[in-house]
């Protein structure tokens, strides 16, 4: 028992030597003190020959300590092994490399290729010690060869990243391409690979060679496969006309079974705002799905469309074909997006929200599952607010987001409830809620919480009678009605009669917002400008650089001065919520491809 105690421990010990040594000879290797990682390298390989990592961290420190003839005597005495890894072969011709002996440098990287004949399995571990010291050519030669010799070994995602280093793209987009048509890996891995590489513009020689392989590729081997990927490339060209083609091609070829891409395609156009060819793909979605929903779906789609210019004579055009719409599908668990849809338009385009809270309490008396109930509950809740029926909208909201606490639809509850006290003046229970939704799971939630929790409480404090945030909350609500001028009028009093106080900058924001949504630009201009002049050091000051960003990029046609909004924020915001989109803005406006 004694000895079998002493036996253990001696293991023990020895295991703890080993494990610290390794610590520490990597440690002095990444702090650059070669000197100390050597003595420690050298006692490894002593204690553990066969450990390949340690054979060539100790070359490694040679290498950087220039002591090329002890490393070459090291290797040469490695390779004299019947089973000589082959990577011991690159390190050798490496280490002539770094002597400028270039013709014993490729003896020793042909001797590592001819080792894949013995195993085609050494083709990854050769093929990517190439890649290390960048010797891309010979990396191709072993990842080809294993590839030859075994069909099996599939490399071409290392030959496609190889290939793009060298500038070869036409192969390197054949190599990704094999990837997806013989299913190694998914699409959307290939897609993020290839997507750096091409830009919005189709003339890009990248895009053109893509577009030419994809086809080359329909030609020899005719799948739908290259219809898709071909209508991904136009997507990201914004050709939706172009897309539209290649989906119709998939639609007809998969037997007509399902009308989703088409569905997301129109989506996409729509939020791009390409309306023509937007009309074009919902409209052949009702007139060739098979399926009522997806139909309904398209209707509303184009609907939404019709009403992005809200004259009188389309308003009634509007109602007529929502009644149109109810005649045909009725009241049902499967079409409630209409009745939602329907609701919305009574309320907030005709200002008629008596009708629309009939209809979706109707809704709910139908047989419904909790999801789609939460989706009724907050269409009524928001029209209830609407109509200035607090209490009532309270109730619904706080049934949803008690029926679906970790949801994010229950945290837009949450912040319903908290936005509706805001509303109402009750401006402590607001705080409440949103001091809950600051950790929401969904970034936009959590944005707009700190949001007006900030307004709230930084408006609570100057001023006990609240006052001016009472104002504010009136205007809020106003454009939540959709009454924007009167908005405008309650926040000019705000600005006018509280000069100097904190809600002044959100009065600003909240204005200029109105007054763009009003197509007054200069004025929202105005505004902005004036946030990012006397409150730079403002938690809204993003918010303007942004806004005047997009103002300068999309409507005043002045991309220099876009630029200069979105270069604020890349360099003095760098936390903010308009980071990402800002920097991607400012690249693409000086011309970089972007993804």
């Amino acid at each position: 028992m004694r000895f079998l105690l002493f036996f253990i421990s001696s293991i023990f010990v020895q295991t703890f030597s080993y494990s610290q040594e390794d610590f520490l000879a990597k440690q002095y290797f990444t702090d650059g003190e070669f000197e100390k990682a050597v003595v420690f390298y050298e006692k490894l390989v002593e204690k553990n020959p066969r450990r390949t990592d340690y054979s060539e961290g100790l070359v490694a420190c040679y290498q950087q300590l220039e002591r090329y003839g002890d490393a070459e005597i090291f290797l040469l005495q490695k390779i004299k092994d019947t089973y000589a890894f082959p990577t011991f072969f690159i390190e050798l011709g490496y280490n002539y490399t770094l002597q400028d002996q270039a013709e014993k440098a490729t003896t020793y990287y042909d001797q590592a290729i001819q080792k894949i004949d013995e195993n085609p399995n050494y083709g990854y571990s050769v093929g990517y010690r190439f890649q290390k010291y960048a010797l891309l050519d010979y990396a191709i030669k072993a990842y080809t060869k294993a590839m030859a010799l075994k069909p099996d070994l599939n490399y071409d995602f290392q030959l496609a990243r190889i290939y793009g280093e060298q500038g070869n793209i036409e192969r390197m987009y054949q190599s990704y391409l094999n990837l997806i048509w013989e299913g190694r890996t998914s699409r959307s891995n290939v897609l993020r690979n290839i997507d750096d590489f091409i830009s919005e513009d189709p003339s890009n020689p990248n895009n053109v060679m893509l577009r030419k392989v994809l086809l080359k590729n329909a030609q020899q081997n005719p799948d739908v496969l290259w219809n898709e990927l071909l209508s991904w490339l136009f997507v990201q060209q914004k050709q939706y006309n172009s897309a539209f083609s290649q989906e119709k091609a998939i639609f007809k070829r998969t037997g007509e079974t399902s009308v989703d891409r088409l569905e997301n395609l129109g989506q996409i156009a729509l939020e791009d705002n390409d309306l023509d060819n937007a009309i074009s793909i919902f409209q052949y979605v009702v007139e060739n799905s098979a399926d009522p929903g997806n139909r309904l779906n398209a209707e509303l789609s184009l609907i939404d469309i019709e009403l992005k210019d809200p004259t009188e004579k389309v308003l009634n055009q509007v109602e007529k074909k929502f009644q149109d719409l109810v005649t045909t599908y009725g009241n049902q668990s499967r079409t409630l997006q209409l009745q939602i849809a329907y609701a919305n338009f009574l309320t907030f385009k005709r200002e008629r929200p008596e009708p629309a809270i009939t209809m979706l309490k109707e809704s709910l008396e139908l047989p419904l599952g909790r999801v789609i109930t939460a989706y009724i509950k907050l269409a009524l809740g928001d029209i209830l607010v609407y109509d200035q029926k607090f209490n009532q909208a309270l109730i619904y909201f706080t049934q949803v987001q008690k029926s679906l606490k970790n949801d994010v639809l229950g945290q837009n509850a949450r912040f319903k409830v908290a936005q509706t006290s805001f509303y109402k003046g009750d401006f402590d229970w607001a705080l409440t809620q949103l001091k809950v939704l600051r950790s929401s799971t969904s970034q936009l939630i959590a944005n707009d919480a700190m949001q007006l929790s900030l307004l709230i409480s930084d408006n609570s404090l100057e001023d006990s009678t609240q006052t001016a945030l009472k104002k504010y909350a009136k205007a809020d609500l106003l454009a939540y009605q959709n009454k924007n001028k009167e908005a405008i009028a309650e926040l000019e009093d705000i600005l006018e009669n509280h000069k100097g106080e904190k809600i002044e900058d959100e009065a600003l924001l909240r204005q200029a917002q109105l007054l763009e949504a009003q197509k007054d630009y200069e004025g929202a201009r105005f505004n902005y400008q004036k946030i990012v002049e006397f409150y730079a050091e403002g938690i809204l000051a993003d918010d303007a650089h942004f806004a005047l960003g997009e103002l300068y990029r999309n409507v005043l046609n002045e991309p220099e001065k876009a630029k200069a909004h979105y270069e604020k924020i890349i360099y003095k915001y760098q936390d903010s919520y308009y980071f990402p989109q800002a920097r991607k803005n400012f690249r693409m406006l000086r011309g970089d491809a972007i993804n």
